[in-house]
Formats: structure tokens, sequence, C-alpha cells
């Protein structure tokens, strides 16, 4: 029985699309963009229409994917490179018009490895609201900006969705952006790829546990995703196993092993490295006049 992989990768999404695409070819409503960005590679999926949305499986908008596996391999000048183009791309997908306060979200559960990306995110977001307002005279030049940490329904008995609406209230934020782990079909992309999107985001949506999603029309503001695939499906890494021309029951496979998700051995170390890429990239992104010098003195 085929079954469609499980994955919250746009670039994952289109090369499914097109294996199973009869004709073969890009869809109808679908643009794509294949860069290097200061030796990076960067791979741009625009989604246009409502049939090319439906065709992927997700909101209308941009998913730029930025590949981060020198980071990883602590290759030289690696970390500043990454967070310099993620950084670019992040500031092309905010608002362009504006330069008011934003809110940086961390989405996920901190006691969970592979699912505290946002949290441990968050901990080193530059908080400035505080300071802009009390302090103007040093900090006056600094954009406003706030950190949360919603948690999670299962610890809080609130959705995400909910707390960060009634902060978006209150603080009047220009824009969010939301950190989140994410799932991937290939484990060979888990940690190693950053995708932002200006679609916004649906917590927990790659693990089969949807919740309400966190975009421009439930919150009010733009809302820029940021994310790194930390999981993989059971399911779908057992059928790139066993290959193609074996079959492989969906149902049968559930029943047996339920809801089941791999991640990479050294999950902790992944996520911590993959976690201070981001934060110094929005950080970064938000702070342009900081170098990464200030902003790790900032953060010390």
């Amino acid at each position: 029985m085929q079954t469609r992989k499980r994955t919250d990768l746009a670039r994952e999404a289109l090369d499914l699309t097109l294996a199973d695409a009869q004709p073969k070819g890009i869809p109808d409503g679908i643009r794509t963009e294949e860069t290097v960005a200061d030796g990076i590679p960067v791979y741009t999926v625009t989604i246009e229409t409502d049939d090319g949305a439906q065709r992927l499986g997700r909101p209308i908008g941009r998913y730029v994917t930025v590949e981060i596996d020198d980071v990883l391999a602590h290759a030289e000048h690696a970390f500043p490179r990454a967070v310099g183009v993620i950084a670019q791309k992040l500031r092309q997908l905010l608002p362009s018009n504006s330069e008011g306060p934003i809110m940086v979200v961390g989405l996920g559960n901190r006691a969970v490895t592979p699912d505290a990306l946002g949290p441990l995110t968050a901990e080193k977001i530059l908080a400035t609201r505080h300071l802009t307002k009390e302090i103007p005279e040093h900090f006056g030049k600094l954009r406003a900006v706030s950190a949360l940490v919603p948690g999670v329904l299962g610890v809080t008995g609130m959705e995400s969705a909910e707390v960060i609406g009634g902060v978006v209230q209150a603080i009047r934020p220009s824009a969010l952006i939301l950190v989140d782990a994410l799932a991937a079909c290939d484990n060979s992309r888990l940690c190693r790829t950053v995708q932002l999107s200006d679609s916004g985001i649906a917590p927990g949506s790659g693990v089969g546990n949807r919740r309400f999603a966190i975009d421009a029309q439930s919150v009010g503001v733009p809302c820029v995703a940021v994310g790194v695939p930390t999981v993989v499906d059971a399911l779908t890494l057992a059928a790139d196993l066993l290959g193609e021309s074996a079959e492989l029951d969906k149902e049968t496979f559930r029943a047996r092993h339920g809801q089941t998700f791999v991640t990479a051995k050294e999950i902790d170390r992944l996520v911590a490295e993959c976690a201070k890429v981001i934060a110094f990239a929005v950080n970064t992104a938000l702070q342009p006049t900081l170098t990464l010098a200030d902003i790790e003195f900032f953060l010390a």
C-alpha cells in the first residue's frame, strides 16, 4: 500500500509531488529558485495559487530552505556565514514597511529534546522591549523585541495559539517570528536544514498532533515561521528502507507500532547547535547594528 510520506518541509513535499506527477514538471502555481549565498545552498519554493497549495498540502506563501551542514561539521567560518544568510532571508520575509516591535515565540516542549528547539532558541533572543521603554538613552536605537515560550497543551492546559493570541492583544507587535521543530521524510536532513516561511505554522502537524494554526489570520499580525527537522516518521523511514517495490500496509504498521518517530543519536547536541544558529540569526536580523560579538556579550 502506497502512503504519502510525512514532512513539514516544502522542498520535500515538492520532491514527492514531482516523483508522482504525470507528466513530470513543476506544477502550475508553484515557483522554485535554487541559489548559493555566501557558499550556503538556498532553495526557495513559492506557492502562488490555491491549486499549488493543494498539490503541496501547505498554505500559499514562500518557503526558504537553508542548508547548514557546514555549521554542524564546524567548518571554518560556517557559523557566521549561516547566521548571515538566515538573517538576510528572515528580513526578506518580515513586513518591509514596519520597524515596529517583534515578538519571537519558541514553540515546543523544553522537556522533550527533539521538541526543544523553540524554547532553547527563545532563551538566546535579545529581549529589548523593556529596555527601549525604560532606558531609551542607552537602548533607544535597538528594535523592541520580546520573547515568549507558551509551553504545550499537555503541560499548561492552554493551546499555544490561545496564549500567543492573548499576548499579541496586550503588546501589539508588528509581526511574530515562530520557532518550532519540524518533521522530515529524509533522515539525512535532520538538524541540517533550516526552513523559513511567511505562512505561519500549525504546531505538532509534523508528528500527527496538529494544533490550531498560528498565522496572520488567527492572530492578526504577520507570522514568519522558522523551523528545523528533528524527527522522521518511522513509517516513512520503513518505507524508504524497504524500497519502492515493497508494499507497506500503513494501518497494520500503525496498529503494531503506533505514532513512532525516529531522531538522531546526538539530538541533544544537534538541537542546541541549531537553536544557537537560529537565535543569532534572529538577533542579527532584528538588530542589524549589533555584531555577533555584541550579541554574544549581551547574552553572556
